[in-house]
């Protein structure tokens, strides 16, 4: 069997109605909208999730969390994805992006621990943890804080 013997099961598929289009079609004069009334006009019908005038759903229940307006989100960077460059590079946020280890900036990067780095590098970088400083001394790297 081939993609275009493909059929559809007797019955799946049927054509779409045609509404208001004169009164023999059996879905002419109100098109199937009834008489009057708020959805029978032009823009007529109500917003989501109204409730015809109850407190919606979305309004009785309770607000939960926070959203701080001063968060600073880093992208994050693991020593063990650093060991692509070669010893000696100057690794910062421009040679990151060209790697494809981050796609934006953000307020800046950030140096995580996981993993082990087998590169002595130099690393720019806005923060770094205490255990990727460790893991970049042993290394025979430095790390600036850029």
């Amino acid at each position: 069997m081939k993609l275009h013997e493909l059929k559809s099961v007797p019955g799946a598929r049927h054509a779409k109605k045609r509404v208001g289009r004169g009164i023999g079609s059996g879905t002419g004069k109100t098109a199937t909208r009834g008489h009057k009334g708020q959805n029978a006009r032009s823009g007529g019908g109500v917003r989501l999730g109204f409730e015809g005038g109850q407190t919606p759903l979305f309004k009785r229940l309770p607000k939960r969390g926070f959203t701080n307006l001063t968060r600073k989100e880093y992208a994050i960077v693991n020593v063990e994805d650093l060991n692509v460059f070669a010893p000696g590079t100057v690794v910062d946020a421009d040679a990151l992006r060209k790697v494809g280890l981050i796609n934006k900036e953000y307020e800046g990067v950030k140096i995580l621990g996981n993993g082990d780095l087998n590169v002595a590098l130099t690393i720019k970088a806005k923060k770094f943890s205490k255990s990727a400083i460790e893991k970049i001394s042993n290394a025979g790297g430095t790390y600036e804080v850029a």
